[in-house]
């Protein structure tokens, strides 16, 4: 008996399917489920689950399967991997999600990538991470944001995304297990690989692409594109040469600033985008498990199976919405800046998600409107705006990567605190008034927004929550056009933006989904057919 599916890589094929109501604990042994499958008049050889969601609305709490019976593999619906090193060279700027799945599907298709990486391979980025930690050093080239695998490798590793539309979000799914990820999250509703198992898979996707004749470069800057006089692009420029391909994929994630400001300087076009940016928020997880599961007396969730809970929240405010945002149950507060003198918070959690803590950011939308009304207009007006923030927060909490905080009462309440409850970011907090450093307009709609949270969540100011600033990097402030059928850059024939850093993602897996979108484009023009 299986309780996955056959194969990292093939589509399940039931005979019947069942559904399976069991406990939490339960719901992970073969047995129970198969006791299950009796009870219900199933005597079955093999069972696959396809889909495991929790209920934790039910007192008490339970976990649906749905399992189909008779399970039989069909062929994977991927490609085959093939040699490309003798293929025709297709250039990606960044080794992150969107540029690895580019990447990958470009071999399927026949292409060979060649990978330009401005950072370092994962494991030697993880030393760097060290040092920003300890000595609130930023390596401008190698931190939380930039190096093999981008943002995603040391950020948490969620693989849920609404945008399942965009593309295939199974074919992502596959792709991670079949490098290494457990096969639970082809069928767990919100999968989650865990930061402290992504570096291995994401090494195991490089190896993959060399293995196949594709090239990956590392410590590579990328400054500028090679264009000829049609304007047509025909490779980069970057701090040790000229890489030249049949087109140039730019996949850089969205804390790439320096690109965003050639790319623009040089003609290409690049538009300013709204964005989302507020604070972190961390409580102890053991009241976020209580208050999600009604838990009562000395009862706590893992003696039930049940897993460190999380939340959602969203509300609308005057001048503009507030919501939850990456919200990490068992993680931590990271240091995520990409240059010294600024300081940016982010979450993540490792795959047990066994820390002490919950952190989610709690955001805004800064629109068109709210940056024309404080005077930032112009093509990177939402990065600067972005980047004000940051240096502010910085130099208000001293420097060194210390990030400045308060307690969400008292930020609430609009008071300066005395001192700070125990918080998981390890680089140093300073006790800031955040209601006089934040922008009026974002600050006004925060705490108004959690005021709602608190009606919605009782008890979500709680004494020993506190608030970290600032939580900024959500999305792109910019956008790179492209045109909708060919996806390449409206102006620059042979450009193709791609991923978080273009405006057209926002996570891992809707990255990866673009990454394949725009491998597929690159293959249609060159005259490959699809099917």
């Amino acid at each position: 008996m299986n309780s996955a599916t056959s194969g990292p890589s093939s589509e399940p094929h039931a005979a019947a399917t069942a559904l399976v109501r069991l406990s939490p604990k339960a719901s992970r042994n073969n047995e129970a489920i198969a006791a299950a499958l009796r009870d219900q008049g199933f005597e079955c050889e093999e069972f696959t689950v396809l889909k495991r969601s929790l209920d934790a609305r039910r007192r008490p709490a339970i976990v649906e399967l749905i399992v189909g019976i008779d399970v039989k593999a069909v062929p994977r619906e991927n490609g085959e991997w093939q040699d490309v090193s003798k293929a025709p060279g297709i250039v990606i700027v960044g080794a992150g999600p969107a540029g690895l799945y580019c990447a990958l599907r470009l071999i399927e298709l026949g292409f060979k990538p060649i990978v330009i990486e401005r950072g370092k391979e994962v494991r030697e980025r993880r030393r760097d991470l060290v040092q920003l930690i300890r000595k609130g050093e930023v390596d401008p080239d190698s931190n939380y944001c930039f190096g093999e695998g981008g943002a995603g490798t040391y950020s948490d590793g969620k693989l849920y995304t609404r945008a399942k539309k965009r593309g295939s979000w199974r074919k992502v799914l596959g792709w991670f297990v079949e490098h290494g990820a457990e096969q639970d999250i082809l069928v767990d509703t919100h999968p989650h690989i865990g930061t402290n198992k992504l570096p291995a898979i994401i090494a195991a996707m490089r190896e993959r692409i060399i293995s196949c004749g594709g090239e990956v470069r590392f410590k590579c800057r990328v400054t500028g594109v090679e264009r000829d006089q049609t304007g047509r692009v025909l490779g980069v420029v970057t701090t040790h040469e000229k890489v030249r391909g049949e087109a140039v994929v730019v996949a850089t994630g969205h804390g790439a600033r320096d690109v965003f400001e050639w790319m623009h300087h040089s003609g290409l076009n690049v538009e300013r985008k709204p964005f989302a940016l507020g604070v972190r928020i961390e409580h102890p997880q053991s009241w976020v498990n209580a208050r999600q599961y009604r838990l009562r007396g000395d009862v706590v969730a893992d003696d039930l199976g049940l897993p460190p809970a999380a939340y959602s929240l969203v509300t609308q405010t005057e001048g503009g919405g507030v919501f939850s945002f990456c919200m990490c149950p068992g993680g931590v507060i990271a240091p995520c800046a990409t240059e010294n003198g600024e300081v940016v918070t982010n979450g993540w959690s490792p795959s047990r998600r066994n820390n002490p803590w919950a952190n989610s950011g709690i955001v805004t939308t800064v629109s068109e409107e709210d940056l024309d009304a404080h005077g930032f207009s112009g093509a990177l007006g939402a990065l600067d705006f972005q980047r004000g923030v940051e240096r502010t927060c910085s130099e208000a909490a001293g420097g060194d990567q210390r990030a400045p905080a308060q307690r969400l009462g008292d930020f609430v309440a609009r008071r300066p605190s005395r001192d700070l409850p125990p918080c998981s970011y390890l680089s140093g907090l300073t006790p800031v008034d955040l209601t006089a450093l934040l922008p009026p307009f974002i600050v006004e709609r925060l705490i108004a927004g959690i005021r709602d949270f608190d009606r919605k969540m009782p008890g979500y100011i709680h004494p020993d929550a506190i608030v970290v600033a600032p939580e900024s990097r959500t999305s792109s402030p910019v956008r790179m056009p492209r045109d909708k059928a060919s996806l390449e850059m409206e102006g620059a024939p042979g450009l193709f933006p791609c991923g978080e850093g273009a405006g057209y993602a926002g996570g891992i897996a809707s990255a990866a989904m673009d990454g394949i979108r725009v491998a597929e484009a690159i293959a249609a023009r060159q005259g490959v057919n699809l099917g």
